[in-house]
């Protein structure tokens, strides 16, 4: 693959085709700052197209996942014109964007806690796994802002009704209770659960092809803009282009050879 971008607000660890990426300002429990959005931005921009990655993890240094946006930032924007305030606002938007509609498998490994913006970054993560004691809040709304851009992926992740609810009283939960709600796939024990739920969704996801990842996750995200006459049609196509494809070939061929295809690694 193309090499990763040079990064200083965040880590990359790239391991057997798996990125992990760091929030690595532990001392101020990982915000969403200015420099965090654009690093993020940079990894996805350069990962987006490369099929050797076959997955993405987000996690935060110092048993704290993220603290949503970057307060001392948005008090210095006070001053700012209207149209710098949008700005501001757009490029966190298109990092929500491109992360939603990354090709490959995404996880959220969350613990400590994730508030505000950082919570809505895992939401727009395929797979949110956190820790029974993690905290959890779409705080906006009780510092006087609204939610605005992570809106729609909580939406999305949680159904209407619980995120309106979430949103709009700035609900306070745990670990257990995220699950509940919609917030969290899995919930572990501790950190070391983390890890180990992790590698399990890896081993899974490396057995699969990464055309076929890609492919689904662009018939889920298209499947709820279209009427059910045009959704049948958009799924016949989705089907074609990978039976005919390289992998639909080779996937088929080693399911009745009995062996594993390309693309399989074990972990």
């Amino acid at each position: 693959m193309k090499k990763l971008p040079n990064t200083e607000s965040v880590e990359c660890e790239l391991d057997q085709g798996w990125l992990t990426v760091w929030f690595n300002q532990p001392e101020r429990r990982n915000p969403l700052t200015d420099e965090v959005v654009s690093d993020l931005q940079l990894i996805c921009d350069a990962i987006e197209d490369e099929r050797s990655i076959r997955g993405l993890t987000l996690r935060g240094r110092g048993g704290f996942f993220c603290a949503g946006g970057d307060l001392k930032g948005f008090q210095n924007m006070a001053d700012a014109s209207k149209d710098d305030v949008i700005e501001m606002s757009e490029t966190i938007g298109r990092l929500l964007y491109k992360l939603d509609r990354l090709p490959m498998v995404t996880i959220a490994l969350i613990e400590g806690a994730a508030m505000a913006g950082g919570l809505g970054l895992a939401c727009c993560c395929d797979v949110t796994i956190g820790t029974a004691d993690a905290r959890f809040a779409f705080s906006e709304t009780r510092i006087g802002i609204s939610p605005a851009q992570i809106a729609r992926y909580v939406m999305q992740k949680c159904g209407d009704s619980t995120g309106r609810r979430l949103m709009l009283s700035a609900a306070r939960f745990a670990g257990d209770e995220a699950a509940g709600l919609g917030i969290l796939d899995v919930v572990v024990a501790d950190s070391s659960g983390l890890t180990e739920a992790e590698r399990k969704i890896r081993a899974d996801v490396l057995a699969c092809a990464p055309g076929a990842v890609a492919a689904t996750k662009t018939l889920i995200r298209e499947l709820a803009k279209l009427s059910d006459e045009k959704k049948l049609h958009l799924a016949a196509e989705n089907f074609a282009n990978c039976l005919k494809g390289e992998e639909g070939v080779e996937g088929i061929a080693s399911f009745l050879e009995k062996r594993k295809p390309s693309w399989y690694q074990e972990v």
